[in-house]
């Protein structure tokens, strides 16, 4: 069953899109809220696989809600207002339906969702074997990457800056534990609360004082700057392999 979630501050409007998905056999309908704060306590109790989300949610909106969420579920914006659309998509929604909701439109919404649980379910397992893949979903489009080829990852808020060997840097809406979670370990090492990198790409380690210290990776420009702390866990898991170089 896929397990639904309906957030708008008018009891009418929840009350149609309870009738639209009643078609739906395949849905649950788990709880609903009129605001931020109701909706923030039912998502916690009930763990829903999709939201359909109001943006407009007296005083407060859809986008509020999703900030203060570690992990969001899967979300439809549903809003009588269509000039949110570049933002909703921003925040990787997986659809954006217009009120009032055609029943076709609301059917589309619902497969998109389900074919985005399957991607998530399909990169939150453990990855082994060379064949292993983890999806990188961006706005426009889905990178698929082995394990192997991913050189470090870096936080940035609520988003991850993900570099993949000789490819343009990514930003994904997931924060840095999400991956750290996703990502084997060895050879992924997290440095801090900031980082993640891959220890089988390291090319070289500059120490230019006893403060930090200057990661080089293969497949990446970028040379990466960290701190005594970070260096102090990159020595302790290196170990005897640990050789930088004084600059």
């Amino acid at each position: 069953m896929l397990r639904v979630m309906i957030v708008d501050d008018e009891r009418l409007a929840r009350q149609a899109m309870r009738r639209l998905l009643a078609a739906h056999p395949e849905v649950e309908i788990v709880g609903e809220a009129e605001g931020v704060t109701d909706a923030l306590r039912e998502i916690e109790r009930t763990s829903p696989h999709l939201v359909f989300l109001d943006i407009e949610l007296g005083g407060a909106d859809g986008f509020d809600l999703l900030t203060r969420l570690e992990k969001p579920p899967v979300v439809v914006f549903v809003t009588a207002y269509a000039q949110y659309a570049v933002e909703a998509f921003a925040v990787n929604a997986v659809d954006y339906l217009l009120k009032p909701v055609d029943p076709q439109r609301l059917a589309e919404s619902l497969k998109r969702g389900e074919r985005e649980l399957a991607r998530e379910e399909a990169a939150a397992k453990p990855v082994s074997g060379a064949r292993a893949v983890i999806a990188f979903k961006t706005p426009k489009r889905t990178l698929l990457a082995k394990p192997s080829d991913v050189v470090a990852l870096r936080a940035d808020g609520d988003f991850t800056h993900v570099f993949v060997a000789d490819q343009p840097a990514l930003m994904i809406w997931r924060t840095l534990g999400h991956f750290e979670n996703v990502l084997p370990s060895p050879p992924f090492l997290r440095l801090g609360r900031s980082l993640i990198v891959n220890r089988d790409r390291l090319r070289n380690i500059q120490t230019p004082s006893r403060e930090s210290a200057r990661l080089e990776l293969h497949g990446m420009d970028e040379v990466l700057t960290v701190g005594r702390a970070a260096a102090a866990r990159l020595r302790e898991a290196l170990g005897d392999d640990f050789r930088p170089q004084e600059s």
